[in-house]
């Protein structure tokens, strides 16, 4: 039916107050730090199979994220709390990202909950959100401290803990390499704290992402503790390191992802043994589990660890979307169980 021009006139004005209100909303939503997460289950780890086992490893269960908030996404490494449901999450855009997990009956993933993600402060104050200054790669807890490793502008900045969400950076530790040494996108994307029992004491360990020395290795150091010093990572191929987390025992397991046009993406986990990782060693280990797009991954850059209230040893890591309609936030979780065999031909390699 033709509608008069009052009529026309009073529900295009409605429709312009709508859309100005849903704008008005929308950037309410950007600017407050709450972020809604909808999950999606993933049930199976291999596309197509209904297979648990991965080699010492057992596929628990996982997450597909999403959220309205512009800001989420980019998450470049996590780490879980004692109660091992609230976590502490770095953006590479310079952001804060904490909430906990949710779990359902059979204790798999189920979703996230009381999201929020806040801007980075700098040693000033001063907030620069974006790669430029402020590429956060790598978080770790220590001692009352949020330790934040960054690339493009190398360094590692000490938060309080708490407060961490609103204070600027309150030291830096140290980097023995000059910052000539390291490419500008290649830096320390990977942070952790060892264990105070360990070999290492409590020391903190970084490791580049592919920043190489002459013999092709990747730059590390232990940052502290009694064996301070400098060390490598043997790199091979297109694998790089991107996050790494500290068992109880002192050995560490260290993420690495893999993109290049003609393998895609790819990811794997390497197991370094405590004794190995000294000053002037060059860190290898055996490869527990790899994948590839026959499987639920995307660019995976963070891991951690924990042991569940059974003594079992869980293995979480997470995705980053590089906010691209191209790729998931995707979170994933194992159990690490240390009476399996090595790894299952279909999912590790030899270098």
């Amino acid at each position: 039916m033709k509608q008069s021009a009052p009529a026309f006139r009073t529900r295009f004005a409605g429709a312009l107050l709508l859309a100005a209100s849903l704008a008005a909303g929308t950037s309410a939503l950007a600017e407050t730090p709450a972020a809604e997460v909808r999950s999606s289950i993933i049930s199976n780890f291999k596309i197509g199979s209904d297979a648990k086992r991965f080699g010492p490893f057992e596929f628990v269960g996982g997450l597909e994220m999403v959220s309205p908030n512009r800001l989420f996404g980019s998450l470049s490494s996590i780490r879980f709390r004692d109660d091992q449901k609230h976590f502490v999450g770095v953006l590479d855009t310079g952001h804060w990202m904490t909430g906990r997990i949710e779990r359902g009956a059979d204790g798999s993933l189920s979703g996230l909950a009381d999201v929020e993600i806040t801007p980075m402060r700098d040693r000033v104050g001063k907030i620069l959100e974006g790669k430029a200054l402020m590429d956060a790669e790598g978080v770790a807890l220590k001692d009352g401290k949020v330790l934040v490793s960054y690339e493009q502008f190398h360094r590692v900045d000490l938060y309080p803990d708490p407060g961490f969400e609103t204070s600027r950076a309150l030291d830096t530790l140290p980097i023995p390499f000059e910052k000539k040494q390291l490419r500008a996108n290649r830096g320390f994307e990977t942070i952790a704290v060892s264990p105070a029992s360990s070999p290492l004491k409590g020391g903190t360990l970084i490791v580049a992402e592919r920043s190489l020395d002459d013999d092709g290795n990747a730059y590390a150091a232990i940052l502290d503790g009694p064996l301070k010093g400098k060390l490598a990572l043997a790199h091979y191929g297109d694998f790089d390191a991107t996050d790494g987390a500290f068992l109880p025992n002192g050995d560490l397991l260290l993420l690495e992802r893999r993109f290049n046009m003609a393998e895609g993406i790819g990811m794997r986990i390497r197991r370094i043994k405590s004794a190995d990782i000294k000053p002037g060693s060059v860190m290898d280990g055996e490869i527990l589990i790899q994948g590839d797009f026959g499987y639920q991954i995307d660019n995976m850059e963070g891991l951690d660890t924990f042991t569940a209230a059974d003594g079992s040893t869980h293995v979480i890591l997470v995705s980053d979307d590089n906010h691209s309609i191209l790729q998931r936030n995707l979170m994933l979780e194992f159990k690490l169980d240390e009476r399996r065999p090595g790894p299952s031909a279909d999912t590790a390699a030899s270098h």
